[in-house]
């Protein structure tokens, strides 16, 4: 029976391919995912958006304008519509489900990035029993607790406001359990180092959340000597672009 801790078993410091690795291919795609894939990467961070037709799709924005140039909302298009546009490489978008179907073995980091993608991400996680390797995320800390009422057992990552009261409450030298009221049965903190000039993640920061069991994990870090920093000072994981960086840098998970 998988449990809570199940995502975070592997040996630190966890690497997450962030959007898979996308030095030559679309990000969050199939062939990024592969590509991180192969060079070692055992988590893949990605996103999730709702389709017209009520598919779980993964991107990380809500229209086309980046990667096509299109103003065109994801939400109004189809799926079939969404893979058939060309992001380059003979890449189009992909489900939730084909990912998780294509990398059977490996953990994904999903940010549900709107409301509506909620209960379909946690209906296709249930469908395809992957409950145990997928950590849901969200920046909305309202629709993080929604995951995490909905279906307990799915680790999951604070929300924006989660964290910045966890992160007053360590600076404070508040009890643990100020912190623990803060976080609300998340699993993970995923957080920037700094919020503009303010450092986030101090010391007193990660020590505060490893006394709650709670690991840190930093993003975006694509400098191995700054990787290498964090995780130093006791950064539980790095989101990285540069997954081939990271992995050269500390090796592979089993």
């Amino acid at each position: 029976m998988f449990t809570l801790e199940t995502y975070l078993t592997p040996p630190r410091p966890r690497l997450l391919a962030h959007r898979g690795l996308a030095l030559d291919v679309p990000e969050n795609t199939l062939l990024a995912f592969e590509h991180a894939w192969q060079a070692g990467a055992r988590y893949l961070e990605t996103d999730v958006h709702l389709t017209s037709d009520g598919e779980v799709v993964i991107s990380h924005d809500p229209t086309l304008t980046r990667l096509t140039g299109s103003p065109a909302a994801i939400a109004a298009h189809t799926m079939s519509h969404l893979r058939a546009v060309d992001l380059g490489s003979g890449a189009g978008f992909c489900s939730l489900a084909e990912a998780l179907d294509a990398f059977p073995t490996a953990r994904f980091n999903i940010d549900v990035k709107v409301t509506p993608a909620l209960l379909p991400t946690l209906a296709v996680v249930e469908r395809l029993h992957a409950e145990a390797r997928v950590l849901l995320a969200s920046f909305s800390e309202r629709r993080r607790r929604l995951i995490q009422q909905k279906s307990p057992t799915i680790a999951t990552s604070s929300g924006r406001s989660a964290v910045l009261r966890f992160a007053a409450a360590a600076l404070c030298h508040a009890p643990p359990t100020w912190g623990a009221v803060a976080l609300n049965g998340a699993t993970v903190l995923q957080v920037p180092e700094k919020i503009g000039s303010a450092v986030l993640v101090t010391d007193r920061f990660i020590s505060a959340a490893h006394r709650l069991g709670v690991e840190v994990h930093v993003w975006t870090v694509n400098e191995p000597r700054e990787m290498r920093r964090l995780v130093e000072r006791g950064v539980d994981g790095i989101v990285t672009d540069r997954i081939d960086l990271a992995i050269a840098e500390f090796g592979s998970a089993p």
